[in-house]
C-alpha cells in the first residue's frame, strides 16, 4: 500500500509539473462570423498546442467592426492579449501608442514573403502576414476585342491617357451603364487603399514620406491637383458611379454587364470566374506618370506589449508562417498567399492559376500606405477630401484644407515618433 501511495505520488507531482510547465497564452483575432477563416485559425492554434509542451493558445475572436476598438480599449484597460491581430496600416500606429512590441523572430523565416504582409515600423519587425490582397483592372477579352482596345501587360501597362481614351470609347458605345466601377459604394479602408495609389502614380501621396512631418506639396501641389482635376472628371463625365451608388450594384453590377471594367480585388474575384470564365482578364493598374501603383498590406500578427512571454507568442507566430498555412487560408478565403512556395501549393495561385496574376501584380505593384502611426487619421481625411471632390467640391480648396488637417494632426502628435 505504500509503495502504491508512492506512486501515485509520483505520477500527481508529475502531471502537476506538466501542467505547470506549459504556459497559457491569449490571443486575438478579428474574423468572428466568417465560418472558414474562423475554421482555419482555430486549426493553426490546436495544431500548434498539440506540437509542443511549453505554449497553450488560446483564441477569442471578435467581429470586424467592433476588432480595433475592443485593442484600444483593452490596452487603456492594461488587459491586452499576448498575440494581437493588427491591420498592416494600423499597425505603426499601435506600435507607436505602445501596444505592440517588436517581433522576436529570425527575419530570415521571411526573406521570400511579399512585401505587402511584413510589418515594419521605425526600423523594426512588429508584424508578419499569412496573405496579401491586389486590386486589378477587370474586364473581358471580348470587350476589349469588340473595341479593338489593346491588352495591357506588366512591362506595358496602360498609359493615362489611353486610358482616358479607352473610357470614353466604352461610354461612346452606350452598351454600359458606365464604362468603369470603381467601387465608391464601399468606403472607411477601401478608399486609402484602392485611390490613394491612382494619386501615387500621378506623383503625389497622401503625406511627405521623407519626413513624415508634413503632406504639403504632395497633398496639395501640382501632381495631386492633376489628380484631383481628373478624378473629379471621372463623376462629372458619367465614366463611373458616385457615391450614391447601389452596394448591391458595387457586388454584381460588373457580373451582371452594367460596367465594362470594375477597379477591384482578389477577394472577389472568384465569383466573377463563375459567371465569365476564361473570358476575364485581370489587369495591371494605368501608368499616369509615375508608374502603376496598387495598395498592399492586409490583417498581420503581432506580439502586445503587455505580453509578458514574447518568446512563446514569437513561437506560435513563426509556427503560422508555414506554407501550408499560407496555401490553406488561401485557398480557403481566396487572398494572396505570402510567398512563391505557397502560392504554387493553392489552386488559384499555382503557375497557370486562374489568379496566378494578383500574385505578379501585388510583387510588382504594391505600395503600402504611408508607414506613419498618423495613417488612422490621414486615411479619414483622405476619404473625405475624395468623396468630396467627386461630388462637386473646389479640387485645390479641398486638398488645401485635407493639408491643412494632416499636417494639424501631426503637430498636435509632436510628429508621431518620426525624426526631423
Amino acid at each position: 500500500m505504500r509503495k502504491l501511495a508512492l506512486l501515485a505520488g509520483t505520477i500527481f507531482i508529475g502531471l502537476a509539473h506538466g501542467a505547470s510547465a506549459e504556459t497559457a497564452l491569449k490571443m486575438w483575432y478579428h474574423g468572428a462570423g466568417n465560418e472558414v477563416e474562423s475554421k482555419l485559425i482555430n486549426q493553426i492554434v490546436a495544431d500548434f498546442n498539440a506540437s509542443q509542451d511549453d505554449w497553450s493558445v488560446s483564441l477569442e475572436s471578435f467581429p470586424q467592426g467592433a476588432y480595433n476598438d475592443s485593442v484600444v480599449a483593452a490596452a487603456l484597460a492594461g488587459n491586452l492579449p499576448d498575440i494581437l491581430d493588427v491591420d498592416g496600416p494600423v499597425m505603426p500606429n499601435w506600435a507607436w501608442a505602445g501596444y505592440l512590441q517588436p517581433l522576436p523572430i529570425d527575419e530570415s523565416v521571411i526573406a521570400d514573403f511579399l512585401p505587402g504582409p511584413k510589418g515594419y515600423w521605425d526600423g523594426k519587425l512588429y508584424s508578419v502576414g499569412l496573405w496579401d490582397a491586389a486590386v486589378a483592372l477587370v474586364t473581358r477579352k471580348s470587350i476589349l476585342e469588340k473595341y479593338g482596345i489593346r491588352t495591357p501587360t506588366l512591362d506595358k501597362p496602360w498609359t493615362g491617357a489611353e486610358f482616358n481614351e479607352i473610357l470614353a470609347k466604352l461610354k461612346a458605345s452606350g452598351d454600359f451603364e458606365y464604362p468603369l466601377d470603381l467601387g465608391m459604394a464601399w468606403t472607411g479602408e477601401w478608399y486609402p487603399y484602392a485611390f490613394s495609389p491612382l494619386l501615387q502614380s500621378f506623383g503625389g501621396d497622401i503625406v511627405d514620406r521623407d519626413t513624415y512631418a508634413s503632406a504639403d506639396g504632395k497633398l496639395n501641389g501640382d501632381a495631386a491637383l492633376a489628380f484631383g482635376e481628373w478624378w473629379q472628371s471621372l463623376f462629372k463625365d458619367g465614366m463611373t458611379p458616385g457615391t450614391s451608388q447601389d452596394p448591391a450594384d458595387r457586388d454584381n453590377g460588373f457580373n451582371e454587364g452594367k460596367y465594362a471594367i470594375a477597379w477591384n480585388g482578389n477577394w472577389a474575384a472568384t465569383g466573377m470566374l463563375k459567371v465569365y470564365g476564361d473570358d476575364l482578364l485581370f489587369l495591371p493598374a494605368p501608368d499616369f506618370g509615375s508608374g502603376p501603383k496598387i495598395g498592399a498590406a492586409s490583417w498581420q500578427f503581432g506580439v502586445s506589449s503587455a505580453s509578458k512571454h514574447p518568446d512563446g507568442a514569437a513561437a506560435f507566430i513563426e509556427f503560422a508562417l508555414q506554407d501550408k498555412y499560407l496555401a490553406a487560408f488561401s485557398d480557403g478565403i481566396g487572398l494572396i498567399p505570402a510567398t512563391p512556395t505557397a502560392a504554387a501549393m493553392t489552386e488559384n495561385y499555382k503557375e497557370g492559376g486562374p489568379l496566378a496574376v494578383f500574385f505578379d501584380l501585388s510583387k510588382a505593384q504594391a505600395v503600402l500606405r504611408p508607414v506613419t502611426p498618423g495613417y488612422v487619421v490621414q486615411a479619414k481625411v483622405f476619404e473625405k477630401a475624395m468623396a468630396d471632390i467627386a461630388n462637386g467640391a473646389d479640387v485645390a480648396d479641398t486638398l488645401d484644407a485635407a493639408v491643412d488637417e494632416i499636417d494639424s494632426d501631426i503637430e498636435k502628435n509632436q510628429g508621431y515618433g518620426h525624426q526631423s
